[in-house]
């Protein structure tokens, strides 16, 4: 048996309304899943950056309002795969459909539908779940085009009452609506996670992704998808052992996995520059999320076509599940 407190704070919840549940986020490469699952939980849970195919990992991020708890779930960007990591990344944000309870589909709301938009349409008209439409990105669409880009997306899905809304991840434009919406959409339930909590992910993969986020950030264009990231160790330190107060450090030992000696030498740079450039992004990234001083050490290791090895895969935790 439970806790009869907490039996009884969650009964008394379900007699005021109280909702909970899942929402997926689904989208094509960069339409901004991430960057909104920021802005709406009020903080920084997932990765972002400008190149495509940033999410791996199904992140879940939480958001505990007085009405409801609404628990989201980043996916991978669907796209054409091209190698064992990219088609188990498509499974992961397929199956992550039919797992939730409602749907959040994004779209790019600064550019017309492609063929990857219509596609997904196609995958959601056989899903019978909600599903909320995002035109993400609002705030770069002139005021002139604004009724024939919703128009056109419209179209995709004319026989579906799907409601739009119109957001930026960037400017908050039309976040709070979104919110009441989807507290609006989930089913009666209690609160699913503890109030405080805003991720899901343990703190090495969350540690793992903020160094491959600055890769992303840094590096040309032949590096970004090559890359994995593995934290080999991870402990905290004390200045002083004998001191009750002494000051403590996380040490972060990891390891970057790329698929070639040139990329490699890339990620090193001259004299270890671009090294020491993604290691000091990181490591503040890494003393924010933490809240404490941060010794961050990183390796560079090179294994040939490891996107296409199934034990790699499952060992970066990139299982398809």
């Amino acid at each position: 048996m439970g806790n009869p407190l907490e039996i009884m704070s969650k009964l008394e919840l379900n007699a005021k309304g109280y909702r909970s549940g899942f929402i997926a986020l689904i989208g094509r490469p960069n339409v901004g899943k991430s960057s909104l699952i920021n802005e709406l939980v009020g903080e920084k849970v997932a990765i972002t950056s400008p190149v495509a195919q940033t999410t791996r990992n199904r992140l879940r991020a939480i958001l505990t309002t007085p009405k409801a708890q609404l628990v989201m779930v980043d996916t991978p960007g669907i796209h054409k795969p091209h190698h064992l990591l990219g088609e188990r990344l498509v499974k992961s944000a397929r199956s992550a459909i039919g797992e939730v309870d409602i749907v959040l589909l994004l779209l790019e709301g600064c550019c017309p539908p492609g063929k990857g938009d219509a596609f997904i349409v196609k995958l959601l008209e056989r899903q019978q779940i909600p599903v909320l439409v995002v035109l993400n990105k609002w705030d770069l669409v002139q005021e002139e085009d604004r009724e024939s880009i919703e128009g056109a997306y419209k179209s995709l899905f004319k026989d579906f009452p799907w409601p739009i809304h119109r957001c930026s991840a960037k400017t908050g434009e039309g976040c709070i609506d979104l919110i009441a919406a989807l507290e609006i959409n989930l089913p009666l339930g209690p609160q699913l996670y503890p109030q405080r909590m805003i991720c899901d992910q343990p703190e090495r993969i969350l540690l793992a992704e903020l160094i491959r986020e600055q890769v992303l950030m840094h590096t040309r264009e032949e590096v970004p998808h090559s890359v994995a990231v593995k934290v080999d160790r991870l402990e905290e330190m004390h200045s002083d052992a004998r001191k009750l107060n002494a000051n403590v450090r996380t040490a972060v030992l990891a390891t970057v996995l790329v698929e070639r000696k040139s990329q490699k030498a890339i990620l090193i740079g001259k004299g270890g520059s671009m090294l020491k450039t993604i290691g000091q992004g990181a490591r503040l990234q890494m003393q924010a999320l933490i809240e404490g001083p941060v010794y961050l050490e990183l390796f560079v290791k090179v294994v040939p076509d490891w996107r296409s090895k199934p034990a790699r895969l499952a060992e970066l935790g990139y299982e398809g599940n």
